[in-house]
């Protein structure tokens, strides 16, 4: 592996989802190329975790570090207690995602980080009325991938049904957010 590029930048050394964030769906020079990915270093500083994981110990995350979980990381409780950002809460599966990697491999979360990025861009180029990105990256990034499928489904088949047009994105996109709403208050 390059020391100056992971493999899989979706997937932040530190455990947060960057492929779920909605600054790596911003178009332009603010768009966020994930983890230490393309051009990375030359719009980022690089931070502790990077040093310590992909430059001094050639890892693409934390979880695949014998070390794991070092003094960097908070506990749990903490995790849960941070207030979560105004367009994205990274830090709810920062330990979820690197235990998983820590026991099945990184492959196997990819798969699954995979399934909900498609997701993510489904949601995006058909529902998103430029107001619903960050919306949609919180669904992608916290819900189970089963219920983030379904309500796809169910919002393409309402939309069917009611005879929306394809133009009229606000009117998908307040679907889609309220059966997502419904799914999340069961």
């Amino acid at each position: 592996m390059n020391t100056l590029e992971k493999t899989y930048p979706t997937i932040g050394c530190c455990g947060l989802d960057c492929g779920l964030c909605p600054r790596f769906y911003t178009v332009g020079p603010s768009r966020c190329p994930g983890c230490a990915g393309p051009n990375f270093f030359k719009k980022h500083p690089s931070c502790s975790f990077i040093t310590c994981c992909v430059k001094k110990k050639n890892l693409e995350v934390c979880g695949q570090c014998f070390e794991f979980p070092c003094s960097k990381f908070k506990s749990a409780e903490e995790y849960q207690k941070l207030q979560d950002s105004s367009s994205y809460p990274p830090d709810k599966k920062i330990l979820q995602n690197l235990k998983f990697i820590k026991k099945y491999g990184i492959e196997k979360f990819m798969v699954q980080q995979k399934s909900r990025i498609k997701l993510l861009k489904t949601m995006i180029a058909d529902f998103n009325d430029g107001r619903s990105r960050s919306f949609f990256c919180r669904a992608a990034a916290l819900l189970d991938l089963k219920i983030l499928k379904s309500s796809l489904d169910k919002a393409s088949q309402k939309i069917k049904t009611d005879k929306i047009v394809r133009t009229d994105v606000k009117k998908k996109a307040r679907i889609l957010k309220e059966i997502i709403n419904e799914f999340t208050a069961k």
